[in-house]
């Protein structure tokens, strides 16, 4: 079968460099993309069957393309492209269906077309981008072996009563991005955060504590959910376990994800 493939990063060697290890392979056309803004324009236009994202760009980064490419008709599928470990993991969470670590070798590059392919000719009707449980787990699990000395972030810096406080992030229901900050309703309120600027990087820090990207606004405290229940549209609603009994939406396109984190 014949695969399109988009390879999206801001470098032009890196762009080169994958374009020229996939002409290697027969039957695969690529497209390439500069930017977030012009990788959805591709996606769009194209229809590709897989896209090869890298993850960290100016602007806008590749988990932004995931998001809001898994909201088309057709999604394609999505290969991440990394030089840091800590960035696959994020990937597999995101539902990514393989990744390569850079420099990408040319052997790592064919299995992961096979895998591709294998996703199409399997799940063609399925939504694109959802790697199967066990393989997911089995990656993250090698992954932050790897990772070594990462150590997640176990209490979290917050602006109270004009000094910075350190919240056990086990007392955090949940963080939101509420406009150019972070905050966090914690056992003692509402507070604004104080230390990583965007929940992307508040996420890596988290990294191996129970907290789920439920959008791309908020991360929640997945042991401090009281109950949920299916909403519209294919959405989750959680109540979440704090003074207010706060009201979070978990996106369609992480329901799957959110479902399987849970055990459900």
């Amino acid at each position: 079968m014949v695969l399109t493939a988009l390879i999206v990063d801001d470098e032009r060697p890196a762009r080169d460099e994958l374009a020229y290890l996939l002409s290697a392979h027969a039957h695969v056309v690529t497209l390439e993309a500069a930017s977030a803004v012009e990788a959805l324009a591709r996606i769009e236009s194209h229809q590709p069957d897989v896209v090869f994202q890298d993850i960290m760009m100016p602007g806008e980064d590749g988990f932004h393309v995931l998001a809001a490419a898994a909201t088309l008709p057709r999604p394609p599928l999505f290969v991440f492209v990394t030089a840091f470990d800590q960035h696959a993991i994020r990937a597999f969470e995101h539902n990514a269906v393989d990744y390569l670590l850079k420099p990408v070798a040319p052997e790592r590059l064919a299995r992961c077309l096979d895998r591709v392919r294998q996703r199409l000719g399997h799940h063609a009707d399925a939504a694109a981008g959802q790697a199967d449980a066990p393989t997911m787990h089995r990656l993250l699990h090698m992954l932050r072996q790897r990772m070594g000395d990462a150590r997640p972030l176990e209490r979290l810096a917050v602006l109270q009563g004009g000094r910075i406080a350190l919240i056990p992030t086990r007392e955090v229901s949940y963080i939101e991005a509420e406009e150019r900050r972070l905050v966090a309703m914690t056992d003692a309120g509402k507070l604004p955060c104080h230390g990583p600027q965007t929940l992307c990087k508040l996420e890596e820090r988290l990294e191996g504590l129970p907290f789920f990207r439920a959008s791309r606004a908020v991360l929640v405290n997945l042991e401090r959910i009281a109950e949920f229940a299916p909403w519209f549209n294919g959405k989750y609603q959680l109540v979440m376990h704090d003074t207010e009994r706060s009201e979070i939406t978990v996106s369609r396109n992480r329901v799957r994800e959110f479902k399987l984190r849970l055990g459900v």
